[in-house]
């Protein structure tokens, strides 16, 4: 396998990383593979060649020889998928490769490959039956994408203490938000520092939501430290943020009324998504299409969104993991809300439909808590 490889692991923040690493890239001249997870509609959205989605053909090709080639080795989902991307990529030769984690870090599928930069985006409570209980014992788990003797940064404010010994325990130059680099914001524009470069007057990345600097100032670390061996042009810079995009991150997807799109599944996210509700101001109603899996921590994103939402549409979710109307209502009722303030609907759609006729010109409709229930949303408004 040629080309660089980037890694990026993290609670939350890891698909706008990726997205704005693809979009800089691409702006300066590079050829790219990038392996993201989950998809919201199609599969082929997780392997992309040069910004565009792989082809049904190509990635059942590689399903068939991948296939053949473990012979009696058994495969999880994410492997099998994980092994056909890298399998497009040897074909493809791109400049750089792009891999987004799919879970923790240390034991995931991507990290098969040693990165030439790894980039930790943030810590949080989630998946702790996988990962552990304390950030610590999570940082630990996300920091096993590092290798010894290779670059590494960690995208936000309070790394925690774990992460930072293993990083020298391990010899690993690891470069700290607010300690290594950092950002300031200029109306509207921002500026940035760190590794002995600076960028003044940077444009706001295309990406909504508070967060988007944090990630944005993290990306632009990891490209400083490839330095001469990945140049990138102050220009290429500038359009790669205005045009990074990806789905599900505080999309609109429909006006009148107007229907944005979040894929906030935890705490850490729900209060970026609290954050960016209060700066989009809404003189009306706030309705919230919600769903989560029944491992997450339903009660702690719904006190935090609590404040924030009108009424809630509850949708139970299909699948290994899913919630009964029943057992999503006594969760969502636990965490505070009203059951006046609560309906029930057999689907995503059924759910969208109730919103949209009881919101009014000034409301607004809000479909989070899950990638499956953005995915459902997004298909249901397309009517496919």
């Amino acid at each position: 396998m040629t080309g660089i490889v980037l890694t990026v692991a993290g609670t939350n923040g890891k698909g706008s990383c990726v997205a704005m690493l693809e979009s800089i890239l691409l702006a300066a001249g590079y050829r790219t593979g990038c392996y993201t997870s989950p998809h919201l509609i199609r599969y082929n959205e997780r392997i992309r060649l040069d910004g565009e989605e792989a082809t049904d053909e190509s990635i059942c090709d590689a399903f068939e020889i991948i296939d053949r080639a473990r012979g009696e080795v058994p495969l999880t989902y994410f492997e099998f998928g994980t092994l056909a991307a890298l399998f497009l990529f040897a074909r493809h030769a791109p400049d750089v490769i792009l891999l987004e984690v799919g879970l923790g870090g240390r034991l995931d599928a991507v990290n098969i490959l040693d990165p030439d930069v790894a980039l930790i985006t943030t810590v949080d409570i989630d998946h702790t039956e996988w990962l552990g209980e304390t950030r610590d014992a999570i940082a630990l788990e996300k920091g096993g994408i590092m290798r010894p003797g290779r670059a590494a940064v960690y995208g936000d404010l309070d790394a925690p203490p774990a992460l930072i010994r293993e990083a020298r325990t391990r010899q690993v130059p690891l470069a700290v938000a607010g300690v290594d680099f950092s950002y300031e914001e200029t109306g509207r524009g921002w500026n940035w520092q760190g590794g002995g470069v600076r960028h003044d007057a940077l444009p706001k990345p295309g990406l909504s939501g508070r967060f988007q600097l944090n990630n944005a100032s993290a990306v632009l670390m990891m490209l400083t430290l490839l330095g001469k061996r990945l140049p990138v042009a102050r220009s290429a810079v500038d359009a790669g943020l205005r045009d990074a995009k990806t789905a599900g991150r505080f999309q609109v997807i429909a006006s009148d009324p107007l229907v944005i799109v979040d894929v906030a599944h935890n705490p850490q996210a729900a209060r970026g998504l609290a954050g960016n509700l209060t700066d989009r101001d809404c003189r009306g109603r706030t309705f919230a299409v919600f769903a989560m899996l029944e491992d997450k921590d339903i009660e702690g994103v719904v006190s935090i969104m609590l404040p924030r939402i009108d009424h809630w549409c509850l949708v139970s979710l299909k699948g290994d993991r899913e919630m009964s109307g029943d057992a999503l209502a006594a969760r969502v009722m636990g965490a505070g809300v009203d059951k006046r303030r609560i309906s029930r609907h057999r689907d995503t759609a059924d759910a969208l439909d109730f919103a949209r006729v009881s919101s009014g010109v000034e409301d607004r409709i809000l479909v989070f808590g899950s990638f499956h229930l953005a995915g459902d949303a997004m298909r249901a408004m397309r009517g496919t």
